[in-house]
């Protein structure tokens, strides 16, 4: 849902309405982060509409050069450490030291990254359609790699069956788009954000609720 500014404000508005019912479904404190994330999905997407607005003219340098930081902060700063807190959250507190290594890898990923979004250079350039971007990363395909760990990581090893079964599919997921076209990956992602804020707020909808061991809102000592 990357293929134009119109259809990134659409697909924001969209996937917003889907975060506030996932918001209004919560029950438990263990529940908040993964509720927010379609919310920041929604707002990731409003962001590259600004940043297609910004290369093509239709808004002020400045308003598209700051998009342009703000939705690669967001993909690259946020992104990397919310995703495994939300799934650590979910587990029953015995468990949830495994995904505590996901959190501090995904912030190790995260600094780095944004790093190189503060050091720059930073471009951004229409790609047919899709917006490419092109930050001067140290070890770019290394820190790819344990963005990926990172954030699929903590899917891949919880307790709970169907969120290791999603944690395949969204490996799956990044393995293709960055088959089909590995310069438009991080834009081209917006299209899976859109499936996991339903799977997210369906999951919220009709997930019975969590028992005290899991739902405690004392988080491990290593976050």
């Amino acid at each position: 849902m990357c293929f134009s500014p119109e259809v990134d404000a659409l697909a924001g508005l969209l996937i917003g309405a889907v975060g506030i019912d996932a918001v209004r479904h919560v029950r438990t404190p263990a529940e908040r982060p993964l509720a927010v994330l379609p919310l920041l999905f929604a707002g990731h997407q409003l962001v590259e509409a600004f940043v297609w607005w910004g290369l093509e003219g239709k808004v002020a340098t400045e308003v598209g050069h700051a998009a342009e930081w703000l939705y690669l902060a967001i993909a690259f700063g946020v992104l990397p450490i919310l995703v495994p807190i939300a799934v650590g959250a979910l587990e029953p507190v015995a468990h949830r030291r495994r995904t505590s290594a996901f959190v501090a890898l995904g912030t190790f990923v995260a600094v780095i990254l944004m790093y190189g979004v503060v050091r720059g250079p930073l471009e951004a350039r229409i790609r047919g359609h899709y917006v490419a971007y092109d930050v001067d990363l140290w070890h770019g395909g290394a820190l790819t790699v344990l963005y990926v760990v990172a954030t699929c990581g903590a899917l891949l090893i919880s307790d709970r069956r169907h969120v290791r079964a999603w944690g395949v599919a969204n490996l799956a997921a990044v393995l293709v788009l960055a088959w089909v076209n590995q310069a438009g990956l991080i834009s081209l992602w917006c299209v899976w954000a859109a499936v996991t804020s339903v799977a997210i707020a369906t999951h919220l909808r009709h997930a019975p609720t969590l028992s005290r061991d899991v739902a405690s809102p004392v988080p491990p000592r290593a976050w």
